[in-house]
């Protein structure tokens, strides 16, 4: 039986990254030796989307918030950066948060009915 989801992100500054999600995210992790840090990310869902074409198949994580203005002042108050302003979508409230050494991680507040509790 399949118990939760693994997720990983590639990062060029690793350590870096890290730092960012234990002390600006401050989300809780475990230590599996050596530094290297696990996240305990909470709940989760998976939706699959069609591919823009043939051979164009990739993968994206999106952060999820109940309340994105606030959310963002928090992290801002923390030292987090997003690049652009909110954008307004049909399915929700967006913005791109910056991930040092990591490049940058959708962040929203869905429209749509969420899957998880």
């Amino acid at each position: 039986m399949i118990t939760a989801v693994h997720t990983l992100i590639y990062a060029d500054d690793a350590d870096a990254a890290r730092e960012f999600f234990r002390d600006v995210l401050q989300w809780p992790n475990v230590d599996a030796g050596g530094g290297w840090l696990i996240f305990r990310t909470g709940p989760s869902e998976l939706a699959l989307h069609p591919a823009a074409g043939p051979g164009t198949q990739h993968h994206e994580i999106a952060l999820m918030c109940d309340d994105l203005a606030a959310t963002m002042s928090d992290l801002e108050s923390r030292g987090a950066e997003f690049t652009g302003e909110v954008d307004e979508e049909r399915w929700g409230s967006i913005a791109y948060l910056k991930v040092p050494g990591a490049g940058q991680i959708l962040i929203y507040q869905p429209k749509h009915p969420v899957a998880y509790e």
